[in-house]
């Protein structure tokens, strides 16, 4: 089943159990996706639909944005709206694939290193398209460029 007809069906479901927090979430996810198919129709100027590549990049940059919030909110003291957004968050991490830990990233990064043959700094860009090839929403990206850049220097 691919990631869209798991959202579909995920949407049903949570209609039939009147889960109302875990329908809007799914709801948001849903919006997200066709406000992308729509920017794309524009760039395209055709029908095709978002491969599961594009919805897990729409999917994790969801999870970022919603981090980002309840780090504001809990900043503000506002622990009911944090709580909210972490709520929203684990509901839109179960349609993304299983996240990497820190062993498992740092065996990708040498591999991929060897693949691409990388020996200094300026492979950078290679190696860390590489890896968002390969390891799509399965890393948080940002952090592991500091790792990648670390591999490299030495």
């Amino acid at each position: 089943m691919d990631l869209r007809a798991k959202l579909q069906a995920a949407t049903k479901e949570a209609m039939k159990a009147k889960d109302n927090a875990r329908l809007s979430t799914l709801r948001l996810i849903s919006a997200a996706i066709k406000d992308r198919e729509i920017a794309a129709r524009g760039e395209r100027g055709d029908e095709a639909s978002l491969g599961d590549a594009d919805l897990i990049a729409i999917l994790s940059r969801m999870v970022k944005q919603s981090q980002e919030s309840a780090k504001a909110y809990e900043e503000g003291g506002r622990l009911e709206l944090a709580q909210k957004e972490e709520d929203e968050i684990a509901v839109v991490r179960e349609f993304l694939p299983r996240q990497m830990n820190d062993a498992e990233i740092a065996d990708a990064v040498d591999r991929i290193v060897s693949d691409l043959g990388a020996s200094s700094i300026r492979d950078m860009g290679r190696v860390m398209a590489e890896l968002r090839t390969r390891h799509a929403g399965q890393m948080d990206f940002g952090a592991v460029g500091a790792m990648v850049k670390a591999r490299l220097l030495h």
